[in-house]
């Protein structure tokens, strides 16, 4: 064989090899954005609500909650928080209502009349802005608990604040939050809305590459301490309150989330 022979030869082996590896990394590239995106889907389309002690879920447009009617209020309120619901939109506030949707009629706001305790929301019209009818579900009676002005206006309003500041930061959070609902709390008004001595707010960031989640709960008064200061494990909130956060979670993630008290993966600033 001439020379130049096999120089066409050497190159066509080459080229061909050259092609099989271009069309081999392309495949593989495919096929990790197709994995990429199965996980993600998979990750912010799982259903994140809790258990309810009550067997009472009422489903709103811009929430879900659990409804306790001896405590006359919601065990818990979830919903999602994306970086798109941050908006600053000023819509007038309406009045407080019953919620239409609980059977057994939620408390009337006149129970909160002259009882010394703000009407403090679970999910707050803040969180909710991207439009009217979602600002305005906010204000059902089902959606609030007996708050101290000093607390509501202060550490419960910078937990709400701190939630939306990590939303824009994430993209993306869960949110589930409530009063702790326990026997002989105080009450007030003529169907005796109970007072809790504890509230709760549970976030999670259920998108790869870091899942993680965090926990608080919050002492019913006035507090100037660092929110990281009452940050919990999920299974402390869960042994005080019978709920299961986050049951649909893959085991091994939830396990591992719900034991930590670990909080150093979520900036506060």
């Amino acid at each position: 064989m001439s020379t130049s022979r096999k120089i066409k030869v050497v190159i066509t082996i080459i080229a061909l090899l050259v092609g099989y590896w271009l069309q081999q990394k392309e495949e593989t590239n495919s096929s990790s954005q197709s994995t990429t995106e199965t996980t993600s889907n998979e990750t912010n389309n799982f259903n994140y609500f809790p258990t309810s002690t009550t067997g009472v879920i009422i489903k709103h447009n811009g929430y879900q909650l659990s409804y306790s009617e001896k405590h006359e209020q919601a065990e818990w309120v979830a919903y999602t928080l994306d970086k798109s619901d941050i908006v600053y939109t000023n819509y007038k506030r309406p009045f407080f209502i019953e919620d239409p949707k609980v059977k057994t009629k939620s408390a009337d706001w006149r129970n909160y009349k002259r009882s010394g305790y703000d009407k403090g929301h679970l999910c707050p019209a803040g969180d909710r802005r991207a439009s009217k009818s979602a600002h305005d579900e906010t204000f059902y009676t089902s959606n609030i608990s007996p708050q101290n002005h000093e607390f509501n206006a202060g550490i419960w309003n910078k937990l709400e604040q701190k939630t939306r500041y990590w939303a824009k930061k994430y993209n993306h959070l869960y949110v589930v939050t409530g009063g702790i609902l326990e026997p002989n709390l105080k009450t007030i008004g003529k169907e005796k809305v109970s007072v809790p001595n504890y509230f709760y707010k549970v976030l999670l960031d259920y998108t790869q590459p870091e899942i993680k989640a965090i926990a608080f709960l919050l002492p019913h008064k006035e507090s100037n301490k660092p929110l990281s200061d009452f940050v919990v494990s999920i299974d402390e909130l869960e042994q005080k309150t019978g709920i299961d956060f986050f049951p649909e979670l893959p085991d091994d993630i939830e396990n591992k989330l719900e034991a930590s008290t670990n909080y150093k993966n979520w900036s506060f600033r």
